[in-house]
């Protein structure tokens, strides 16, 4: 029977339960593993690993580094945008990413992507979605740069301002403040 990179990632956390395990060698002995059944390499064993901190099975300790605590373990349902919200989401944002404002006339690939992330409880709501380009989502995803999240709270900011929600609207205000402050990302101008 054949086993899913799932699977064997599973078999391998569990079987080590508590231990703080770096992607290197789980990801190679999934390799090993998966080898003994097909021809060709797995694909990206090392997203499986983030899919299942992403679902609340493992503990992320630090960059790289995971643990399987089964005292600890939870299942999160993740929130995926329809594609009917999708459509609504790029349409309010002129089909073009917020940071960058490049889009699809400009032969950019547009992702919807939620603010407020999926495994930290962000739901697949309009209002926490907005457009990015493939690169700036994969920045948000895996750099998580100052300047993406300073043009994230502005964009939030304008959401909020337009809505009428002071309360969020003065939160942003507040963290943009600390990115003037700091002179941190200045040439990305936040008008208030």
């Amino acid at each position: 029977m054949t086993r899913a990179i799932r699977d064997l990632l599973l078999e391998y956390f569990i079987s080590h339960p508590n231990q703080e395990l770096e992607h290197g060698p789980v990801v190679d002995w999934v390799t090993e593993q998966w080898l003994l059944e097909h021809k060709t390499p797995p694909r990206d064993p090392w997203r499986g690993i983030r899919a299942l901190h992403q679902e609340g099975i493992l503990i992320k300790v630090s960059k790289g580094i995971y643990k399987y605590d089964p005292e600890a373990t939870t299942h999160r349902e993740l929130e995926d945008f329809t594609p009917e919200q999708k459509e609504q989401i790029f349409k309010r944002d002129d089909y073009r990413c917020v940071i960058c404002g490049r889009g699809r006339r400009d032969g950019m690939e547009i992702h919807a992507d939620h603010i407020v992330p999926k495994d930290k409880g962000g739901k697949a709501e309009i209002s926490n979605g907005q457009t990015l380009c493939s690169e700036h989502n994969f920045r948000k995803k895996n750099y998580k740069q100052t300047e993406t999240g300073k043009r994230m709270f502005i964009h939030l900011y304008e959401l909020a301002k337009d809505k009428g929600d002071d309360d969020l609207k003065r939160f942003c205000a507040e963290i943009l403040e600390v990115f003037e402050k700091n002179g941190i990302n200045g040439h990305i101008e936040w008008k208030r």
